[in-house]
């Protein structure tokens, strides 16, 4: 599981680098697809991986607001604040987590059941999805998108 983390933080740090060659108007100009714009999709990336590991800790989850977000910087602070708690979180697992039974409610009031494993291939396949929408816009600005071969890397 690690590894997998691992690599999509490695993935969004070389998007994070590529953005730094990008003009902030491109970075939150409104596209169609994804979170909207490719500074929205990678703080959405971010806050899911938050989310859900705040929740299966049973902590708190931290509420930010993507509207607010503006820059560059804003979106890789937070992401560094996701990481660290990510990898701390990390460092725990054992294949009994895996096998834990982690229960939610949607708001519309459905009851959901989930291993832990399951969740964590949720987070970074979902990762894995919005990077692909990443390089779809890379492509439509005239810009090469970030290699996310896993195999090749």
């Amino acid at each position: 599981m690690v590894e997998l983390f691992s690599y999509n933080w490695q993935i969004r740090e070389e998007w994070f680098d590529w953005c730094r060659e990008i003009n902030q108007e491109e970075l939150t100009k409104e596209r169609i697809g994804g979170m909207g714009s490719i500074l929205k999709n990678l703080f959405h990336v971010a806050d899911c991986e938050q989310i859900w590991m705040n929740q299966l800790q049973g902590k708190p989850v931290m509420k930010k607001d993507f509207h607010t977000i503006s820059s560059l910087d804003e979106v890789i602070e937070f992401s560094e604040t996701t990481r660290q708690q990510t990898e701390s979180f990390l460092s725990l697992w054992t294949s009994s987590y895996g096998k834990k039974e982690f229960n939610m409610t949607s708001r519309s009031g459905r009851t959901y059941n989930f291993t832990y494993k399951k969740v964590m291939q949720h987070v970074v396949t979902h990762e894995i999805h919005h990077i692909g929408q990443l390089s779809v816009w890379a492509r439509e600005i005239g810009k090469k998108p970030v290699s996310s071969d896993f195999i090749f890397r």
